[in-house]
């Protein structure tokens, strides 16, 4: 129900735009072939983009649980050579995507169902963008409650919603079965035929039916394949299939309905209930968008690819529900402004779906990556169901090119922003790990050094926070070079991201005693684990004796990037770096120390 609530609500309210987009929004005649060819497109794009494509085969590719074209990403041998680091970045870029469409999805999908009150009644209409904005407002406050506490309630809001889709639809094909005939995959054919060249820009609209399904693979870490599996071959395909049957029944004896397909099919005395439901459901419908870049950006961060920033889990039970403050209020600024920006549904269907087209054709290459190389598929395999999947991406594709110009650029901007901002950020912090590197002391010559040196040892345990293990913290070297002393238990900690999702918590620690009183101590966090390093010091047992955390001092070093003439990235990169640097939540902080047990030791590194 869970899954129902969070996962569905984009693809499941596509109906309410989608199909008139593709006639209307492209100025198509609405004939008796095209309408059966339309149905057509749209049922095998369900069957094959979101049942085989997604929930059959890139769904099998998960990391530990998560999924997302992150987690595929990281699931790539870091040995492939340039072939691998091709596809790294193209992953990359596919991340980069999804936050334009993040942008672009809940104002789409409010605005088409508020602009359902001008079909019940024309006195709302100047009322439609105010009630759009009330709405996305509202959204993202109620965002800091986590998907769980949402799910609860927007589960069964969606089980009536597909209920809904599903008695529509029937009711119209019991009127006009004939309709029936579109579920040969001619009638796709035909569709091209009917329209010619038109058809294959028409295409472009015809793929929203499908947009969500990168979400859907994003939000598994949020619920589990199995459930997201069940709800689509149970009730959300069976509901959708029948929705836009039902449609193109009605479009079949009533071609003047196109101007909303979705509402006409409700009998009179049902238009205003059915408009206040799919106002609900869009509201939903956003969720599975906002809920995924919140994911990609944790698992970003996580994989050092985003500087560190607030996140807050909201779930005991589920690792992967996560409310990022920052992204929720960048995406609300985003969506008003869009609503604002657009005015209309229509318009905004126009930059909607290239940025999601572009992530499903990357995470299909992704998709035949992990397969040759990681489970050892023979290319002939990979390639003879890859290839079938990237010719139909490509179509929708090439058909989004025409959304260029007429806002499609936007969702392009937005991904192209994040892009850079990611590939910076990681550029950066090899360079400033490699700076920090060649000042480094070596652990064992220095422990061996210390009998000759009549350091004071204070009561209490030090813990020297430094990422490099085998080396010496810099923070414990000035700690030393200006105090004299060494406090009676000191250990080096080194925290690791592992390439997975999850590290069980009797994997996590590595512990080694390097010296009289000095500890090495190594965690290990998957890329979606909550990183508390006190929680973990407090399982940590020194000579018997468990360790008393009261008795903690954590030494931090804290670097201060500066750019410099010397130019190892470009005078524009390494502004945006720095600037990046700044903004980033500090070490104490992400790690859960505890503020008042922090001491910051400051090295400036230049550029």
């Amino acid at each position: 129900m869970g899954a129902l609530g969070i996962v569905y609500g984009d693809i499941g309210t596509s109906p309410l735009y989608a199909f008139r987009e593709a006639f209307e929004g492209h100025h198509l005649e609405v004939t008796h072939d095209g309408v059966l060819g339309a149905v057509s497109l749209t049922f095998w794009a369900l069957v094959v983009i979101i049942s085989i494509k997604y929930l059959l085969l890139v769904m099998r590719a998960d990391n530990r649980g998560e999924g997302g074209i992150l987690a595929l990403t990281s699931l790539l041998p870091r040995n492939a050579g340039k072939v691998g680091a091709v596809l790294i970045a193209f992953g990359l870029f596919g991340t980069a995507m999804l936050y334009g469409d993040g942008m672009i999805t809940p104002a789409i999908s409010v605005l088409s169902a508020v602009e359902g009150m001008e079909f019940a009644t024309e006195s709302l209409e100047n009322f439609v963008i105010p009630i759009a904005l009330v709405i996305l407002t509202g959204l993202f406050l109620v965002q800091k409650r986590g998907t769980g506490g949402i799910a609860k309630i927007f589960g069964p809001i969606m089980l009536v919603w597909f209920g809904v889709l599903a008695v529509l639809g029937i009711g119209q094909i019991v009127r006009t079965p004939s309709v029936l005939q579109a579920l040969s995959p001619h009638y796709a054919v035909v569709f091209f035929t009917e329209y010619k060249f038109d058809g294959l820009w028409a295409l472009g609209s015809i793929f929203l039916v499908v947009t969500g399904g990168e979400a859907l693979y994003a939000d598994m870490g949020h619920f589990g394949r199995k459930p997201i599996s069940f709800g689509w071959f149970s009730l959300v395909f069976p509901a959708l299939a029948l929705n836009y049957m039902g449609q193109g029944a009605l479009l079949l004896h009533e071609p003047e309905a196109i101007e909303h397909p979705f509402f006409n099919m409700a009998p009179t005395w049902a238009v205003w209930p059915l408009v206040i439901l799919a106002t609900v459901a869009t509201v939903i419908a956003s969720q599975a968008l906002i809920s995924g870049a919140f994911s990609l950006t944790t698992q970003a961060m996580q994989a050092d690819y985003l500087p560190r920033v607030l996140v807050r889990h909201t779930s005991a039970s589920q690792m992967g529900q996560v409310y990022v403050p920052v992204v929720n209020w960048i995406l609300m600024i985003a969506c008003i402004g869009l609503v604002l920006g657009f005015q209309t549904s229509s318009k905004l269907a126009a930059a909607y779906g290239i940025a999601v087209t572009l992530t499903m054709f990357i995470t299909t290459q992704l998709f035949m990556a992990v397969a040759t190389y990681r489970w050892q598929w023979s290319k002939l395999k990979a390639y003879a169901i890859g290839i079938p999947l990237l010719v139909i991406d490509l179509a929708f594709l090439t058909a989004q090119v025409v959304k260029i110009p007429h806002g499609g650029w936007f969702a392009l901007a937005v991904g192209l922003m994040q892009f850079t901002l990611m590939t910076t950020w990681r550029k950066g912090r090899r360079i400033v790990a490699g700076v920090l590197r060649r000042g480094e002391t070596p652990l064992g010559p220095w422990v061996d050094s210390l009998p000759d040196e009549d350091w004071a040892r204070v009561p209490g345990t030090a813990v020297f926070l430094f990422k490099d293990a085998g080396a010496v913290p810099p923070a414990l070297l000035v700690n030393l070079q200006h105090n004299k002393v060494l406090h009676e238990h000191v250990i080096l900690l080194s925290v690791r991201t592992a390439e997975f999702a999850n590290v069980p918590i009797e994997e996590r620690q590595e512990v080694h005693r390097v010296g009289p009183g000095l500890l090495q101590l190594q965690l290990a966090f998957g890329y979606m684990d909550d990183p508390d390093v006190p929680a973990e010091l407090a399982r940590l047992v020194i000579d018997g004796v468990p360790l008393d955390l009261d008795d903690v001092t954590y030494f931090l070093g804290r670097e201060t990037v500066v750019a410099t003439p010397k130019r190892t990235m470009p005078a524009w990169q390494e502004r945006l770096f720095v600037m990046q640097n700044r903004t980033a939540a500090s070490a104490a902080r992400f790690f859960r120390l505890p503020s008042n047990k922090v001491f910051e030791v400051g090295t400036t590194i230049e550029l």
